[in-house]
């Protein structure tokens, strides 16, 4: 079975050199959700709090942001095995959507 793994995440802290910033942990929540032919999202919306979001897939898909997204074939692609760092707005209540794709 095919995942898109989700982790949620405050905001970005830069490193001590201050050359990158990175995910500050712990993440806010994981999720983890079952690429299908058919577009599915996330179970719980992200917390308040959450700017970042990771997604990380072990197969090729695409995926769509908002309060009711759909992902389609023509939405963000994503190769199998690819992370993905997202900017989302805070309190907004997003979750994510996402289908297989070739």
């Amino acid at each position: 079975m095919a995942v898109l793994y989700v982790t949620e995440f405050a905001h970005l802290t830069p490193t001590p050199n201050g050359v990158a910033a990175i995910a500050a942990q712990p993440p806010l929540q994981e999720q983890t959700i079952a690429i299908g032919s058919g577009s599915v999202t996330t179970a719980f919306p992200f917390k308040a709090a959450t700017s970042v979001v990771r997604l990380h897939c072990d197969a090729i898909c695409s995926v769509e942001f908002g309060l009711a997204p759909t992902a389609t074939a023509t939405t963000a692609r994503m190769a199998a095995n690819q992370t993905e760092y997202f900017g989302v707005p805070v309190n907004a209540a997003w979750t994510v959507a996402v289908i297989t794709n070739s």
